[in-house]
C-alpha cells in the first residue's frame, strides 16, 4: 500500500475530507497490522466553523495540534472514556482537521475484535461485526487509538493511510452531535460513501 505523502493534507479541508473516504488506514499494533477503509468523514475548519475546538482561533492545550503541520493526528477524549481521530488538514497555524466518522475492518479483524470485545472475530454475531467500527469511538477502540496518539505523524511507518479506492458515490450530509453550533450545525461537511454498511448513521 502506497502511503499518502503530507502534500495530500496540506489542501482544502472539504476536499481532504470526501478525497480520504476509500482510503486505507493503517495501523501497527504489537507488530501486528490493522487496516481500515475509510468510509465516512467529517470537516472542522476552525477560524469559522462553530462546531470545531478551533472556532475562531479558539486556541488551548487540548487542541494545539490543530495549529500544527498537516498530517498529524487530533486525537481527543470524549464522554471521560472514549476518543476521536482526526487528521490535521491545510497550513501551520490555520486550524483544520477532518474527524475519521467510520472504516470498514479489513485486515487484522482478530485484533479488532479482541480490542473492542475481547473475543476472536469469529465469535462476533452480526451485530457486533457492523458496531466494530462504525464509529468514531468505536473505530478508535478497534485500532487502539488513544491520547497518547495525540499529535503523532500519519506519515510514519507504523501510523498511517494509503491509496485505495475510488469508484463510489459521496452523500454530503449535516455532521452528528453538534447541535450547539448555531448555523454551522446545517453544514453538509459529513461526507459518506453511499450504500457501505460500516456508515455510522445513512441519511434518510
Amino acid at each position: 500500500m502506497n502511503m499518502l505523502d503530507r502534500s495530500f493534507y496540506n489542501r482544502d479541508t472539504l476536499t481532504v475530507a470526501k478525497e480520504l473516504l476509500g482510503k486505507y488506514i493503517v495501523k501497527i499494533v504489537n507488530g501486528k497490522k490493522l487496516i481500515g477503509m475509510i468510509v465516512e468523514t467529517e470537516a472542522y475548519i476552525g477560524p469559522h466553523d462553530k462546531a470545531s475546538h478551533s472556532y475562531n482561533y479558539r486556541r488551548t492545550e487540548r487542541n494545539e495540534a490543530m495549529y500544527g503541520p498537516p498530517g498529524y493526528a487530533y486525537v481527543y477524549m470524549i464522554y471521560g472514556k472514549n476518543f476521536c481521530l482526526n487528521i490535521v488538514t491545510e497550513e501551520v497555524e490555520k486550524p483544520c482537521a477532518v474527524l475519521i466518522r467510520a472504516v470498514e475492518p479489513i485486515s487484522g479483524l482478530d485484533d479488532m475484535a479482541k480490542n473492542r470485545y475481547n473475543k476472536s472475530f469469529n465469535e462476533l454475531n452480526k451485530k457486533e461485526i457492523i458496531n466494530l467500527t462504525n464509529g468514531p469511538s468505536k473505530l478508535c477502540s478497534a485500532f487502539k487509538i488513544d491520547k497518547s496518539n495525540n499529535g503523532e505523524d500519519i506519515c510514519s511507518n507504523n501510523f498511517y493511510i494509503a491509496e485505495g479506492i475510488t469508484n463510489f458515490e459521496i452523500k454530503e450530509a449535516k455532521r452528528i452531535n453538534i447541535d450547539y453550533a448555531e448555523e454551522a450545525k446545517d453544514f453538509l461537511w459529513r461526507f459518506y460513501i453511499v450504500g457501505n454498511k460500516f456508515v455510522s448513521k445513512p441519511s434518510k
